[in-house]
């Protein structure tokens, strides 16, 4: 399920949460959702942590598979999430975040592929905004998506945390574990 309205980076929205916290191997990820789905996962070791807001609470069970899958992920033994989501943002945002859950599992593709596959080719910096403003990283992988030159370009956590996270879905041990923050 997908969902327009207000703005959920967790700073702007209104809504009361369950969240938690899953243990990875980047440190702690803030994870929050209601009924309707996941709506926020959040790196806290990254460049913008997200505190907890007044009004979530600690979640009981909620959110026990959202752990699940996670920790799943980061063993290398989960390669699709089967989740409920229910991201907030605009339609073309939405639209965007579609097409990444398109792309597969340890691939990575530029950002005017993803203009392309929504047919707004002249599209790709609004293409890159969007990926940034992704609120359910991994979940929804913008971290595969690429500068067309082939290099990593930004991510809403720091590139060192998709490095980290390409080289997970790389099964690349020795890049997995070699970069530190």
């Amino acid at each position: 399920m997908v969902e327009t309205g207000t703005e959920i980076s967790g700073r702007s929205d209104e809504r009361v949460l369950d969240y938690a916290l899953v243990e990875s191997p980047l440190g702690d990820i803030l994870i929050a959702g209601d009924e309707a789905g996941l709506r926020v996962v959040n790196f806290q070791r990254g460049s913008d942590p997200l505190p907890v807001l007044p009004g979530w609470r600690r979640a009981g069970r909620s959110l026990d598979e959202a752990k699940r899958q996670l920790s799943a992920y980061f063993r290398g033994e989960l390669r699709s999430f089967e989740l409920a989501i229910a991201p907030v943002g605009t339609p073309f945002q939405l639209e965007v975040w579609t097409a990444l859950r398109s792309i597969p599992y340890g691939e990575t593709v530029s950002y005017g592929e993803i203009a392309a596959r929504i047919g707004r080719e002249r599209a790709v910096r609004a293409v890159g905004a969007a990926n940034g403003r992704n609120p359910i990283p991994i979940v929804i992988p913008c971290h595969r998506v690429i500068g067309s030159s082939g290099k990593l370009s930004g991510y809403h956590g720091g590139v060192w945390i998709k490095e980290r996270l390409l080289a997970v879905e790389r099964q690349d041990l020795f890049a997995y574990e070699g970069i530190s923050r």
